[in-house]
């Protein structure tokens, strides 16, 4: 069975995350990592945007790119944190665009916390927040379990 090989890009807000959320998700294949059940994935670079605008994002999936990354995730930092990363759609198009690789918002589900803050401000009642927040929304008790 082949192996896909991921590509993580956190938000620098979270610049000392350890990545426990992100890496007990892609081994339960939880979150935005559900769509690997039954396959083998290697994380092959994890790293942040380096802050507004996102000076990181070229080096990092070149970086990554060259380390075999096929998919790279948009974590789910840059979805729930306040404000959400006003960069995240850019930085999809412009991985995709440039290097040809598949972009994934997210990466492990979105903490019951945040979802419900960010449905009392409504942060992501407009489009495209929909589609963005879609492979980390999961089940209720996934999401609490991520609290």
């Amino acid at each position: 069975m082949a192996t896909t090989k991921i590509g993580i890009i956190i938000c620098d807000r979270y610049r000392r995350c350890a990545g426990g959320k992100c890496f007990r998700a892609a081994k339960n294949r939880e979150g935005a990592f559900a769509r690997y059940e039954g396959q083998h994935t290697e994380v092959v670079g994890f790293t942040t945007c380096d802050g507004c605008p996102g000076g990181n994002i070229e080096y990092a999936v070149d970086e990554m790119a060259a380390n075999g990354a096929q998919v790279i995730h948009l974590a789910t930092g840059m979805v729930v944190g306040y404000p959400p990363c006003p960069h995240i759609q850019d930085f999809h198009d412009f991985i995709t665009t440039k290097y040809g690789l598949e972009v994934v918002y997210g990466t492990h589900p979105i903490p019951e916390k945040y979802r419900l803050v960010h449905a009392e401000l409504g942060t992501w009642d407009e489009k495209p927040w929909d589609v963005i927040t879609a492979p980390t929304m999961t089940t209720e008790d996934i999401r609490l379990s991520y609290d």
